[in-house]
C-alpha cells in the first residue's frame, strides 16, 4: 500500500472513529471506565472495518460481530452512515453462508480422517513431515482465531486477509498514538502556561 493510500486511510479512520465516539458520548453522559473502554474499542473496530468493507472479508465479519449486539446498533449505524443497513445485511448473509460451508467441510473432513489414520499407520514413514504438518495446522488455527471471520477461510484467503488486517491495525495504532501524543503535548503546554 502506498503512503498516499495509508494517509487517506488514516484520515477516513479518524473521521469515522470520532463519529462513533460522539455517538456514545451523546447517548450516555456518565460512563464507567469499562463502558468507555468498550465504546472506544467498538468505535475503533467499526471505523476500521468501514474503511475496508468492499475489499475484505474480515471487515464484514467485524461489522457482523459488532451489529449482533442490540446495544451497538446505534453506533454501528452512525459510523457506517447511509449504507449501514445494506452493509449489515450483506455482512450477515456472507457470514451465515460461510458457516454453512464450514459445517459441510467439517463433515467431509471427519470422513477423510478415518482414511488418513489407516494410511498413517505405517510407523516412521514421513514422521518429520507429519510433525511439520501438525505444527502448521496448529498455527493456522491460532491465526484463524485471531482474525475476524478467520475460522471460515481457506489458507490462501487467510494469509491475504491477515495481511490486510495487519495494515488496518497498523493504521489504527498510528492514529491512536498520534492522538495520544497530541493530547500529551496539549496537557504539558497547559501545565507550563499555568506556571
Amino acid at each position: 500500500m502506498r503512503m498516499h493510500n495509508i494517509s487517506s486511510l488514516k484520515q477516513e479512520f479518524l473521521k469515522k472513529w470520532a463519529m462513533g465516539l460522539q455517538t456514545y458520548r451523546a447517548s450516555k453522559k456518565d460512563m464507567s471506565i469499562w463502558e468507555r473502554k468498550k465504546a472506544i474499542k467498538l468505535s475503533a473496530d467499526i471505523a476500521m472495518a468501514s474503511t475496508r468493507t468492499a475489499n475484505s472479508y474480515w471487515s464484514r465479519a467485524l461489522i457482523y460481530n459488532s451489529s449482533k449486539n442490540h446495544c451497538n446498533k446505534v453506533p454501528v449505524e452512525h459510523v457506517l452512515g447511509s449504507e449501514s443497513e445494506c452493509l449489515v445485511k450483506a455482512s450477515t448473509q456472507l457470514v451465515m453462508n460461510n458457516k454453512r460451508v464450514r459445517s459441510k467441510k467439517i463433515l467431509k473432513r471427519s470422513c477423510s480422517v478415518r482414511r488418513m489414520k489407516k494410511i498413517l499407520a505405517v510407523p516412521q514413514v514421513g514422521l518429520a513431515s507429519s510433525i511439520a504438518k501438525r505444527l502448521v495446522k496448529k498455527r493456522t488455527q491460532v491465526l484463524k482465531s485471531l482474525l475476524p471471520g478467520g475460522e471460515f477461510m481457506d489458507e490462501f484467503s487467510l494469509i491475504k486477509e491477515t495481511l490486510d488486517y495487519i495494515v488496518s491495525l497498523r493504521v489504527q495504532v498510528d492514529v491512536m498514538q498520534q492522538l495520544a501524543d497530541a493530547t500529551d503535548r496539549l496537557n504539558r503546554s497547559k501545565v507550563i502556561n499555568k506556571e
